[in-house]
């Protein structure tokens, strides 16, 4: 069997319905000059995903682990099981517009120096949701967070560094990081890195990869020909999904920074998260999208603490650049 252009792996867990679509979609966008193959991760979905995948797409390569170990982990026992040149990393609430294997390995083939890539994330409506490329975390963007500065002033590089403000997202950039919803890794680098590191659980572990990635010459870039219809926060509620966001910059900041400036970090962070719950007390209301910030509050000790540890092999501490 010839080696396909691109491996896509999905790691699915209690999404049977938005999985199936993205599957099918998926399978519907494929064009003659870009061969790929499909692994789906079910990360011991209660929903009979699994069942219903192996039912409805005989031709996709589906592997059944016993317990949720994950994303970045999920993600990791998809690409062992696959050959392909290069890895796509898609989410199930994702849903292919177009052609995007094939214009992100047509990128890929004509631009090998990037070495990771992505498409532009889209709302249903078309509309760039601007959650595919981030910035760095970085003091400056959390002293935003903790005066709350970031959330008055969404649009101001100064205080939301991470949201990359102001770039037009239908244009190719070269970017700091991309999002894991829809990431395209050359296999050598994927394998040279030892993949996403095990500890984290969700979230800022495709940061993570792509600053030990750009620590070994990648250029993460974004093709503007490439896009995908982003459900987004599928499987996660609004305070849930929350904690677990702070758990995963909690764990970037103590794996890449120093001491100092991580527990510096860590107190910008609660700051911020308890200015946004005082506000919600004084106000009578949330004013940030639904979230519960004095839920998240009453957590700090859960997320400050970031992921723990897991009984696996990490990437090697030489590759985890600190951050300047």
């Amino acid at each position: 069997m010839n080696r396909p252009d691109v491996s896509v792996v999905i790691v699915s867990y209690n999404t049977s319905e938005l999985t199936r679509r993205c599957l099918r979609e998926l399978i519907a966008s494929r064009t003659p000059d870009v061969a790929f193959d499909i692994t789906v991760v079910d990360n011991a979905s209660s929903d009979d995903s699994a069942g219903a995948i192996a039912r409805d797409f005989p031709e996709v390569r589906l592997i059944r682990l016993a317990e949720n170990v994950g994303w970045g982990r999920g993600i990791n026992r998809g690409a062992a099981a696959s050959t392909g040149r290069h890895l796509l990393f898609l989410n199930p609430d994702t849903v292919p517009v177009g052609h995007p294997v094939t214009e992100l390995a047509r990128f890929a083939r004509l631009h090998p120096r990037h070495r990771i890539y992505t498409g532009r994330t889209l709302h249903a409506d078309g509309t760039d949701d601007l959650y595919c490329a981030w910035g760095l975390p970085s003091l400056r963007g959390y002293v935003g967070f903790a005066t709350g500065l970031s959330t008055v002033f969404p649009g101001s590089a100064w205080f939301n560094p991470e949201g990359l403000p102001g770039y037009d997202r239908s244009s190719v950039r070269e970017v700091p990081a991309v999002s894991g919803c829809c990431m395209l890794v050359e296999r050598g680098l994927f394998d040279e890195l030892g993949g996403f590191d095990p500890q984290y659980f969700l979230y800022s572990d495709d940061i993570d990869l792509c600053t030990r990635a750009a620590a070994l010459g990648a250029r993460p870039v974004v093709v503007s020909d490439a896009a995908v219809v982003h459900v987004g926060g599928a499987s996660s509620s609004s305070e849930g999904q929350r904690v677990k966001i702070l758990r995963g910059k909690a764990t970037y900041v103590r794996n890449h920074w120093s001491s100092p400036r991580a527990r510096l970090a860590l107190s910008l962070l609660k700051a911020g998260v308890g200015l946004r719950a005082a506000g919600k007390a004084v106000l009578g209301r949330d004013r940030a999208r639904g979230v519960d910030w004095a839920a998240v509050w009453r957590e700090r000790a859960v997320w400050s603490a970031g992921w723990p540890p897991v009984d696996e092999p990490r990437p090697p501490r030489s590759a985890l650049v600190p951050t300047p």
